[in-house]
């Protein structure tokens, strides 16, 4: 068996990552550059890069699960999803469009929002507690993005590139998870007008919820907790849309309300 990465090496990662953001210039994928790499070193290159931004400022805003629908950890041969974080420097605005050339290769997703109102249990979280403490759900888009070239992506490249997450915006719609079904919650994306996808909430796991209760134990074992106030997006409804400089995207959710988020070059 081939032996995990040593600190040095993980660092080193960690800053080809962090400059192929800054710089807008992806690297090869890491399974190739470091073959020794496995998901526990890819998660800690994550929080490597997460710990080196909150130095400087960012604040956690919530987090994300990737690739929660079977047909994507088939593709990934996992059988669970991964997290990345979202930080107070990846918040978007439906007001406010984002330039497409900051990014190296933008993708948009449409996800169910969950808000937190109270702190989730780490451990042994379960879905009843989930719904316990989710303050109310928002029509959401993840803005997506790969630093490794090209998405040539497998499971631990997109874990250790903060699971591929880039930029996040909420609707202004907010409703109390009694109040619908989370997994029937039928989706459609417009962009410049014309559908380009559909989906289901329970395309995520059967349903978003159970995805965040697994979130929740997930993170636990890396000491973090998901807190009362955070976002958690908890996957995609459907596959992901290329984002091109001057495309306008609105999220429609049913029953749930929309989102938009704008692009320049």
């Amino acid at each position: 068996m081939v032996a995990m990465l040593s600190t040095d090496v993980r660092r080193e990662a960690a800053a080809a990552l962090a400059a192929a953001e800054r710089d807008r210039r992806p690297i090869p994928p890491l399974r190739e550059t470091h073959p020794g790499i496995d998901v526990v070193d890819a998660y800690e290159i994550q929080l490597l890069n997460i710990r080196q931004r909150l130095a400087h400022g960012a604040e956690v805003h919530g987090h994300k699960v990737g690739l929660s629908s079977r047909a994507m950890q088939e593709m990934m041969g996992v059988d669970e999803p991964d997290y990345g974080h979202l930080l107070s420097d990846m918040a978007v605005s439906e007001d406010r469009p984002v330039s497409a050339s900051h990014y190296c290769y933008p993708r948009v997703e449409v996800e169910v929002g969950f808000i937190l109102g109270a702190t989730l249990p780490g451990e042994g979280c379960t879905e009843r507690d989930v719904l316990a403490a989710t303050e109310a759900v928002a029509p959401a888009i993840e803005l997506i993005d790969s630093r490794i070239r090209d998405w040539d992506i497998r499971i631990c490249d997109t874990i250790a590139d903060n699971a591929s997450s880039a930029g996040y915006v909420l609707g202004p719609d907010r409703v109390k998870p009694d109040d619908l079904d989370l997994r029937a919650i039928d989706a459609r994306l417009l962009r410049n007008g014309e559908r380009v996808a559909t989906g289901r909430s329970d395309a995520v796991l059967g349903d978003p919820v159970i995805a965040v209760a697994w979130l929740a134990r997930k993170v636990a074992a890396f000491g973090v907790t998901l807190e009362a106030g955070h976002v958690i997006l908890p996957g995609s409804v459907h596959r992901a849309i290329d984002v091109r400089a001057g495309d306008d995207f609105e999220a429609v959710l049913d029953g749930l309300g929309t989102v938009r988020l704008s692009f320049t070059d």
